[in-house]
């Protein structure tokens, strides 16, 4: 049985600890008495830092997908993409002429777009063509970068060169020096009749952008060869914008339309409204994740409930001789929230730190787990990305704690309230 006497005999250091703190320090503690309920408040601690350390890790790996998807994507797509009707643009040097004064806008380059079938000895595959200008892609894109055999230099106007993604070079066993034909839906008139119009191209590179839509689907050429074999004689399909900050999209679009109405008809679409779709469902992904995740850590701290309730049950003694000796309710009422929040952040702390741990290095802890049982979590031929990001933020750490930390003091309110309201007289009588 306590005794309150005792406080006053402790080491100094008593002397800056409010008593509440101590008795509901020395709850906590392990001792074989309490075994029972020491060991409920254990599986609370862990319960709660099991929860707390998934959500971070959760949305650590979430915040890493979506940012590899944006630059990913934004890799080889467009901040923002100017064209005209029809998806064809005259005088594209006018336009880049123009977009030179414009303020958050790094650099601009003509493109065309087009459909067709890669053909080889091996097989066919759908492809996307794209014409550049190897000398001014740089200005919007990172796609030198990608190339891992041959450059974009290689894709010299007259030559027919093409650069292949990896993935289509592999499906139809296609490497560097080889010839292939491809075949675009645009006819060829004949006397015997209307034909698809093929061309035979030269394999001068290979490019990998860690996406199998783009490294199993898209071709490059230069931008003479392709108006050529396109049949879209001087005019480009239009011009891509890569500007400061990629976020500020939709403002700088708004800009440009309000600048350029004044010149034509131009239609100018941003990375935004092209994806929207996509990177909507990834945030919506992340919210329900957060939610079901919240309400694990909600479980472990309302099973403090359980663990305060049998505290109050055990220490009624205790408490009825607390309050003989004048301890008032409030301090009895402090008494257990302090023991239940003592339990919530010790629990909230430990979680975070191996979140923390756990998510900063994950990029090392997946491959490992994938060679130790010979597995592989994500399928390139499936999955956007094959590799598990992660993408820690502070923003995401303190709010995940704070909510831990606020469910773990409501969860300890009703049992001490009910610690505070025991009589001594009643509490005494069954001892």
């Amino acid at each position: 049985m306590y005794n309150p006497d005792k406080i006053k005999q402790m080491p100094s250091l008593n002397k800056y600890i409010p008593f509440e703190v101590w008795i509901a320090y020395r709850y906590i503690k392990f001792k074989q008495k309490n075994s029972f309920i020491s060991f409920i408040s254990m599986t609370s601690m862990v319960g709660i830092a099991l929860g707390v350390s998934a959500l971070i890790i959760i949305m650590s790996v979430m915040n890493g997908f979506q940012d590899e998807l944006r630059t990913r994507i934004l890799g080889v797509a467009s901040h923002i993409e100017i064209t005209s009707s029809n998806n064809t643009l005259a005088h594209w040097e006018d336009l880049t002429k123009k977009l030179q004064g414009v303020s958050d806008v790094k650099g601009s380059a003509p493109y065309i777009d087009g459909q067709g079938m890669l053909v080889s000895e091996y097989g066919s595959q759908g492809i996307m063509l794209r014409g550049i200008l190897p000398e001014l892609e740089s200005n919007v894109d990172d796609l030198e970068k990608k190339v891992k055999v041959g450059h974009l230099s290689d894709l010299k106007a007259g030559t027919f060169n093409i650069i292949l993604g990896i993935d289509a070079a592999k499906q139809l066993g296609i490497v560097v020096g080889d010839k292939v034909n491809i075949l675009i839906p645009q006819g060829s008139y004949t006397p015997a009749g209307t034909f698809p119009r093929m061309r035979q191209f030269n394999v001068e590179g290979i490019f990998e952008i860690g996406m199998y839509e783009y490294d199993s689907g898209m071709a490059l050429m230069n931008l003479e060869d392709a108006q050529k074999f396109l049949q879209m004689h001087d005019t480009v399909s239009g011009v891509r914008v890569k500007i400061d900050d990629l976020f500020l999209a939709p403002a700088v679009a708004q800009r440009l339309s309000n600048k350029l109405s004044e010149s034509g008809v131009f239609y100018i679409s941003d990375w935004t409204k092209k994806h929207s779709n996509f990177f909507s469902a990834v945030k919506m992904e992340k919210r329900v994740m957060f939610i079901i995740l919240t309400l694990i850590i909600a479980v472990a701290a309302f099973n403090i409930v359980s663990t305060l309730v049998m505290a109050v049950t055990d220490k009624r003694s205790d408490i009825a001789i607390l309050r003989t000796y004048g301890a008032k309710p409030k301090s009895i009422l402090y008494i257990f929230i302090i023991q239940g929040s003592l339990i919530g952040i010790i629990g909230t702390v430990a979680g975070a730190f191996f979140g923390i741990a756990i998510s900063l290095n994950i990029q090392a802890i997946v491959p490992f787990i994938e060679h130790l049982f010979n597995v592989q979590f994500l399928s390139k031929d499936i999955y956007y990305i094959s590799e598990v990001p992660s993408k820690l933020l502070l923003t995401d750490v303190i709010a995940i704690t704070s909510i831990s930390i606020l469910l773990t003091i409501l969860a300890t309110i009703y049992p001490s309230i009910k610690a505070s309201s025991t009589s001594p007289a009643e509490a005494l009588k069954h001892d």
